[in-house]
C-alpha cells in the first residue's frame, strides 16, 4: 500500500501539554511549506489523568487546561484561524514566556493583545456548549485508545501519538519529519518506536520546559500508557 501525502490532519491538544506545544510548532511549519489544512482539535489530560474522587473538569466553575480549551472552542466557531492564533498566544505565554493563561486575567490579557475582546473568557465559559465541544472532541480520541497530546487523527481514521520532540525542526526538514510520519499510515498494526532517552536527554528536555515548569499552578499526574 502506497501513501498519498494528506491533505489535512486533526491535531489534538491540550495548551497544558510542553510536548504538544513543540510539536504544533512543527506542524505550521508542515503547514506553510506543505500546504496541508491543520484541524485544531482538543483533548484533556485533567480528564484522562483525574484521580478518582475527583471532579471531572466539566464540573469545575474553572479548571486550567479545559477552560482555555473552552475559549479556543468559542474562537473556532468564528473562525479556525482564531483559534490557532490563541493557541500560538496561550501556547508560548505558559511554556516560552512562563506566564499563566490558565489564570482567567491572564486569558483576558492574551486576547487583548491579540486584538480580541476579553470578554471572549466570561463569554465562552458562561457558554456550556464551548465544553460540550471540548468533549466530544476528547472522547473522539479516547476512543481510538488515545491516551495524551498530541495526537493527529487523519482522515482515514487512522490515529498517531506524537511527534514528541523538544527541538522542532523547520522549512524542508519539518515536511521531511512529516513524510516519515505518514508513512506510518502504510503500516497500521505497527504500534511503537520509541527512542531511550539518557540523563543528557531529560536535561534538555528540562531546561526546554523551565518557563512551563515555573508558570504552572498543578502537579502533573500521568497515568501508564497502554
Amino acid at each position: 500500500m502506497t501513501i498519498q501525502r494528506p491533505s489535512g490532519v486533526d491535531f489534538h491538544f491540550d495548551i497544558m501539554c510542553p510536548y504538544a506545544y513543540q510539536t504544533s510548532l512543527w506542524i505550521r511549519e508542515v503547514r506553510d511549506n506543505a500546504g496541508i489544512d491543520v484541524r485544531w482539535r482538543f483533548f484533556s489530560l485533567e480528564e484522562i489523568n483525574r484521580q478518582e474522587g475527583k471532579k471531572h473538569p466539566w464540573e469545575r466553575d474553572w479548571s486550567y487546561g479545559w477552560s482555555m480549551m473552552r475559549i479556543g472552542a468559542y474562537l473556532r466557531r468564528q473562525d479556525m484561524g482564531l483559534l490557532d492564533q490563541w493557541y500560538e498566544a496561550a501556547g508560548r505565554a505558559l511554556h516560552v514566556e512562563g506566564r499563566k493563561p490558565h489564570r482567567a486575567e491572564v486569558a483576558e490579557e492574551l486576547l487583548a493583545e491579540l486584538g480580541l475582546d476579553p470578554g471572549i473568557v466570561r463569554a465562552a465559559i458562561e457558554d456550556p456548549t464551548t465544553g460540550d465541544e471540548v468533549r466530544t472532541e476528547h472522547e473522539t480520541v479516547v476512543s481510538k485508545g488515545g491516551f495524551g497530546v498530541p495526537t493527529l487523527v487523519f482522515d482515514d481514521g487512522q490515529a498517531l501519538f506524537g511527534p514528541v520532540l523538544v527541538d522542532p525542526p523547520t522549512g524542508d526538514v519539518a515536511v521531511r519529519l512529516w513524510d516519515h510520519v505518514i508513512g506510518w499510515l502504510e503500516f497500521p498494526h505497527l504500534y511503537e518506536l520509541q527512542r531511550p532517552k539518557s540523563a543528557a536527554d531529560i536535561d534538555t528536555i528540562v531546561e526546554a520546559f523551565a518557563p512551563y515548569l515555573e508558570a504552572r499552578d498543578w502537579f502533573s499526574v500521568q497515568r501508564a500508557t497502554p
